[in-house]
């Protein structure tokens, strides 16, 4: 685990108006969400979520709600302070970090969209998100680190695109016209992309390093929220709650 982890920990607790909260039995609850719950009925059926391969973790902070998407998911409860002091060496404690800290910046105003959009969200978005990259790169070439179809669908009709995912399950196979990769080609890709579309989970399942270079780098999702916010990372998430 590498020392950004700290380092997003420092800046959130800047962020707090009270740092009593810190020392308060402030009750915390990280729970995984059920696919219904997380995202509703949206179209198509080839969602991580769908397929059981990740859950969303939701931390509740005072009646505000964060979410980190994680392959490891369980129940939690904890006082924030433990939260923050506890070893992050797994993917289950990044992701109860992760969304705790966007439940509580979003509870105190200085986050929005930490909701997973629901129903028909996940195609608008990806529609939104090409209108975004016309209005913010024009022509480019896409590296998408993350199978999320309706996005692959929306952008390979558009764009020269390549998507990275760590299921094996999808690497190989062609998803809209676009064959799913794995992470041995990380590296070459990003060479050859002119700007990197990034799934928020990689601060979950701490390879957000890989992708933190010297070319444009959009993040997408919730899980991200906070982390983009405290180091000013650019995120995109239209729909969400």
């Amino acid at each position: 685990m590498g020392p950004i982890y700290e380092l997003l920990k420092e800046r959130f607790i800047l962020e707090l108006p009270e740092k009593s909260l810190l020392n308060e039995k402030v009750l915390v609850k990280a729970r995984a969400l059920s696919t219904e719950e997380a995202i509703g009925n949206p179209e198509g059926d080839d969602f991580p979520l769908q397929k059981g391969k990740e859950r969303l973790m939701q931390a509740e902070f005072k009646g505000a709600y964060g979410q980190a998407f994680t392959d490891r998911y369980g129940n939690f409860e904890g006082t924030l302070n433990k939260i923050l002091n506890m070893p992050l060496n797994n993917n289950f404690r990044r992701a109860i970090l992760i969304a705790t800290m966007n439940a509580v910046l979003r509870q105190v105003g200085k986050i929005d969209r930490t909701i997973h959009c629901r129903d028909q969200g996940p195609s608008t978005c990806a529609l939104e998100l090409v209108e975004y990259i016309k209005r913010r790169f024009s022509r480019v070439k896409i590296l998408q680190v993350g199978f999320q179809p309706r996005m692959v669908e929306a952008l390979s009709k558009l764009y020269t695109i390549r998507v990275l995912d760590l299921d094996v399950d999808n690497i190989g196979l062609e998803k809209f016209g676009v064959i799913i990769e794995g992470p041995n080609n990380t590296q070459e890709a990003i060479e050859w992309a002119d700007m990197l579309l990034v799934t928020g989970t990689t601060i979950v399942n701490d390879t957000i390093y890989q992708f933190l270079v010297e070319k444009p780098v959009v993040f997408y999702g919730t899980t991200i929220a906070c982390a983009a916010y405290l180091m000013g990372w650019e995120r995109f998430c239209h729909c969400a709650g």
